[in-house]
């Protein structure tokens, strides 16, 4: 697939003896927001992890299979692991500023990579959070700390740092659980605006946040992909008669 930005084939996942993923194939289309569904325990947030190696920090996993980025092997023993996960940025279900200024949370990681200049640091923040749709809301008090904000101004305070390591995808895992719905809203107008110079790929419970947003869905179940396709097909006609009744609620 040649608009693929990210290739798996044949991927399965072990932690210790018990398999979470088994024989995962798909191709992740660049500019687009793939959306994965499914019950919890049916191998989402292994999956996402595996994308930017974050399985690697858990002991005993071994993983069979390829992952591509941009063609290349993020396995072969010679790829940049740092360099991933500049590459690949990652937001998590629950949202954690810093406990420093929302500026500093902001350019936290920049800073660590060598971005300097005030002039290059505030380009970055202004941009960075009008991107994630907080800047309005915090442009007046950007040496408050972050830790001050709401959840939801915390979650997208956490996207704008990611935004700012310039990542060229981004993986998010549940970013609007514990989130009430204008915060929620807010996200995925963000994500719907930046599919446009990133790949995203979001992992949601929510099976109408992923109607909504998500270009592509798949549908995993005990760590098994069952359906990958258009989000109209998964939703309206999927192939596969448990995704339907995943998306029609009968279950999950």
């Amino acid at each position: 697939m040649s608009d693929a930005k990210i290739t798996v084939r044949k991927l399965s996942v072990f932690f210790g003896p018990a398999q979470s993923l088994r024989w995962v194939t798909m191709d992740v289309p660049r500019n687009r927001i793939l959306g994965i569904i499914g019950p919890s325990g049916s191998g989402k947030t292994t999956f996402l992890r595996t994308l930017n190696r974050l399985n690697d920090l858990s002991p005993n996993t071994h993983i069979e299979g390829e992952v591509l980025l941009d063609g290349q092997d993020i396995h072969h023993p010679n790829f940049d692991v740092v360099g991933l996960r500049k590459r690949i940025g990652m937001v998590f279900a629950l949202p954690v500023p810093l406990p420093m200024s929302i500026f500093d949370n902001v350019v936290y990681g920049a800073r660590l990579s060598g971005v300097k200049g005030r002039a290059r640091l505030d380009e970055l923040v202004e941009r960075s959070l009008k991107a994630a749709v907080l800047w309005d809301e915090v442009k007046d008090r950007l040496q408050t700390s972050g830790m001050r904000l709401s959840g939801g101004q915390q979650q997208r305070l956490c996207l704008a740092r990611t935004l700012a390591m310039e990542p060229e995808v981004i993986l998010l895992d549940e970013p609007c659980s514990g989130l009430d719905p204008i915060s929620t809203a807010k996200i995925e107008e963000a994500l719907t605006v930046l599919k446009a110079k990133y790949t995203i790929v979001l992992v949601t419970n929510n099976t109408k946040q992923a109607a909504r947003v998500a270009d592509d869905t798949a549908f995993f179940l005990m760590g098994e992909m069952v359906e990958y396709g258009a989000t109209s097909q998964i939703f309206t006609v999927p192939r596969d008669k448990r995704t339907n009744d995943y998306v029609t609620g009968r279950f999950g």
